[in-house]
């Protein structure tokens, strides 16, 4: 699934073609994706494109009128093409331009979304969420205060949408690995100086991936069609009985909140 870094990266590649753009049409060839698609996002022909921002997970293209709420789900992405260049299989959205371009939403498993939201107002899918992983709000002060009422693991913790934003499977591996924490530590044994670090990681690891074009495992691909090249630095994640790049102890697998969870059990404390 796309994570916060491969949103982020589709963001930056459409943005430069579609803002200051006027919307001309949007054709939708399925009435549902993961959820049915509001015949209120037709209200945004006409209307000029006045950014496009990202709040976790979910791109917001914005006008005066409202914003085109996209989530890429499991096997979505967005290619800025010619309005004439034909539609192929899985190529479910289309949101012309008057200059000619097309931003093409293509899903093969049909698990994201197209939502509407008012001018002024919220969407259900954005509220109650954490901040932005990113920004100065989210630090080892406010985590270690959420963790320590919390019993849950450390990785269910970080990868909690109300904590934090954003965080998803790989980057938590990531970041556990880099910090040394074992990934099924009670979240109230870790002392603030392991917050610091932890939280300090979760950027760091964050930050490069949105440099690298994100993580090409299986169906993300940057908007120019390149896949993205951070699954080059993985140094946990997918590779169980490999030698951890550390001590060369086997790196294990195991399931925790139903996530495949990868960990150097020598390492990680």
């Amino acid at each position: 699934m796309p994570e916060l870094p491969e949103v982020e990266v589709s963001r930056m590649g459409i943005s430069p073609h579609l803002v200051g753009q006027t919307i001309k049409t949007l054709t939708f060839r399925t009435p549902k994706l993961r959820w049915d698609i509001p015949q209120q996002l037709k209200d945004l022909e006409g209307e000029i494109i006045r950014s496009i921002s990202r709040r976790a997970k979910y791109l917001l293209i914005e006008t005066n009128k409202g914003s085109a709420i996209v989530h890429l789900g499991m096997s979505g992405s967005l290619r800025v093409l010619d309005a004439d260049f034909p539609a192929e299989k899985h190529d479910h959205v289309d949101l012309k331009l008057t200059n000619g371009k097309v931003l093409r939403y293509n899903d093969p498993r049909r698990f994201g979304a197209w939502l509407f939201c008012p001018v002024g107002q919220s969407h259900s899918v954005l509220e109650g969420s954490g901040p932005e992983p990113l920004t100065e709000e989210f630090n080892a002060e406010y985590i270690a205060d959420k963790a320590k009422v919390r019993k849950i693991a450390v990785k269910q913790f970080i990868m909690d949408n109300k904590v934090v934003v954003g965080v998803g499977n790989i980057y938590a591996n990531e970041a556990l690995f880099t910090s040394r924490i074992h990934p099924l530590r009670p979240t109230n044994k870790l002392a603030l100086n392991e917050w610091i670090e932890l939280t300090a990681n979760i950027k760091e690891v964050l930050a490069t991936a949105i440099k690298q074009g994100g993580t090409t495992l299986k169906d993300f691909s940057q908007a120019d069609g390149k896949p993205g090249y951070f699954a080059q630095e993985l140094q946990v994640y997918g590779k169980a009985g490999e030698a951890c790049p550390n001590c060369g102890e086997k790196i294990e697998e195991q399931k925790i909140g139903q996530r495949n969870t990868f960990f150097c059990s020598r390492c990680q404390v």
